[in-house]
């Protein structure tokens, strides 16, 4: 069983962290408030900013997972989280005696900018014109240049339990299509996100960067109309768009890599994914 550090314990790294200590691993939370962990963890409270705290660690690891998530949407926060926090844990564990085994950080699918609704893969250009990419691809090469065993996961938007904003704004009849081109979304269900990092945790030789999205990019008014359906709601109006969602990114991505890993998904669509929500 490995010794597993989880930097960034919110909605995604709580719940990595329960599953992996379901199969019996070790697991150290990292996070800066002082709100409870579940009592599985072993708690380690500092600042990803601060390296004087990143100390006192409870074990060498063998696996490590960066997961923290910026604190608002602005250039600051990106580089505070996804570069100078990345560099300073790096730094931290550079001399681990034993070596840490396998670094994973987790990145987003918004370093692609692609804006026509291409198809885009792990070799596909990524742009660097905004800033979210522009931090997100910076800590990316830091990872991979630096001398860990690294792998990086452009993760889709999380969506799961707790996060019904969107079924929510359907039931309110808030939620509208937008006339003009179609524009996609790349999601994946916080368990099926959870167990595919389980996953490739366990692989022997992972490469060097996946995509963790499901199977179906799915349009957005195609999402809401299938959603008010579902609810037995009004169908959502139409709009026309705004100057900032027509600047947006906008792209399908593909997830052949992480399935030819050997990884099954549990909810390969929104359509599988979205049905226990429903009813939240």
């Amino acid at each position: 069983m490995a010794r597993v550090l989880i930097a960034g314990c919110g909605y995604l790294g709580e719940a990595l962290g329960l599953y992996l200590i379901q199969e019996g691993h070790s697991v150290c939370g990292l996070r800066r408030s002082r709100d409870c962990l579940p009592s599985q963890f072993v708690p380690l409270y500092a600042d990803l900013n601060r390296p004087e705290t990143l100390t006192n660690w409870p074990w060498p690891f063998d696996i490590v997972f960066y997961v923290a998530g910026a604190e608002s949407r602005t250039e600051a926060a990106y580089q505070s989280t996804y570069v100078n926090g990345l560099a300073n844990l790096i730094e931290a564990l550079q001399d681990q005696d034993p070596p840490v085994h396998r670094f994973f950080f987790t990145s987003s699918t918004a370093v692609y900018a692609q804006s026509r609704g291409e198809w885009v893969d792990e070799n596909s250009p990524v742009s660097t014109s905004h800033f979210a990419g522009r931090c997100l691809r910076e800590g990316e090469k830091l990872l991979l240049k630096s001398l860990m065993r690294a792998t990086v996961l452009r993760v889709g938007g999380i969506y799961g339990p707790g996060r019904s904003g969107l079924i929510q704004r359907v039931r309110r009849g808030d939620a509208y299509c937008v006339k003009g081109p179609l524009r996609y979304l790349n999601h994946i269900h916080r368990d099926d996100c959870v167990r595919a990092l389980a996953h490739l945790m366990k692989l022997k030789s992972p490469l060097d960067l996946y995509l963790v999205v499901d199977k179906e990019p799915p349009e957005k008014c195609q999402l809401i109309r299938w959603i008010a359906e579902r609810l037995g709601v009004a169908s959502p109006s139409w709009r026309l768009p705004d100057i900032c969602s027509t600047k947006r990114g906008n792209k399908r991505c593909r997830n052949s890599q992480l399935v030819a890993s050997g990884y099954d998904f549990l909810y390969p669509s929104f359509r599988e994914g979205y049905v226990p929500l429903l009813s939240e």
